[in-house]
């Protein structure tokens, strides 16, 4: 008994060491970025930045024109208007430096937000293709996170993807479009 309960889990381990799982791998990024609700994204998002950016140039015209204000007649001012004119300058920086953080902030979540619809419908059509070409997972390869992929269980699936978000074929890659669906059937 002592030895099947040894052969046994070496046994399982033989067989399932044969039995390899087919994954999937791609440049999550670089297909975002091919998608139309990517580049709307973007360009709502550049429009926001212009937004935020020509409030805070105003903010920064005024500081600068009350600071050429404040040089030109601090030599005349009594103490009370200079301290108060300080104190004006000091509330204009300060709420120009708010204003910029806080407007970074709002860009940041607001490119989050408009980014979730194309990342939605990658991710549905990844979800698609691996449950099609029965992969146990697919991989993305953004950022050298995976420096080695062995070509035989391992299948770039760009271009089914790409075929899917109804993205034209890249040129380089139309020739070997046919490779990836037939190394899926394996």
């Amino acid at each position: 008994m002592k030895r099947l309960s040894f052969i046994l889990p070496l046994l399982l381990f033989c067989i399932m060491s044969h039995a390899q799982i087919q994954f999937g791998y791609l440049s999550y990024e670089r297909v975002l970025k091919e998608m139309p609700e990517y580049a709307k994204a973007t360009q709502e998002l550049s429009a926001l930045k212009a937004k935020y950016e020509a409030e805070a140039q105003k903010g920064e015209e005024e500081f600068q024109r009350k600071f050429v204000d404040f040089l030109q007649g601090q030599k005349d001012f009594p103490q009370a208007i200079m301290q108060k004119r300080q104190a004006e300058l000091q509330t204009l920086m300060d709420n120009g430096v708010e204003f910029r953080t806080k407007s970074q902030k709002l860009i940041a979540e607001a490119e989050k937000e408009m980014m979730q619809e194309a990342q939605k419908r990658l991710n549905r059509v990844l979800l698609e293709v691996g449950v099609e070409l029965g992969y146990g997972y697919i991989l993305n390869t953004d950022g050298n996170s995976c420096p080695y992929i062995n070509p035989v269980v391992g299948v770039d699936v760009t271009e089914i993807v790409r075929q899917k978000l109804g993205l034209a074929a890249a040129p380089a890659a139309a020739g070997g479009e046919a490779q990836p669906a037939e190394k899926a059937g394996n």
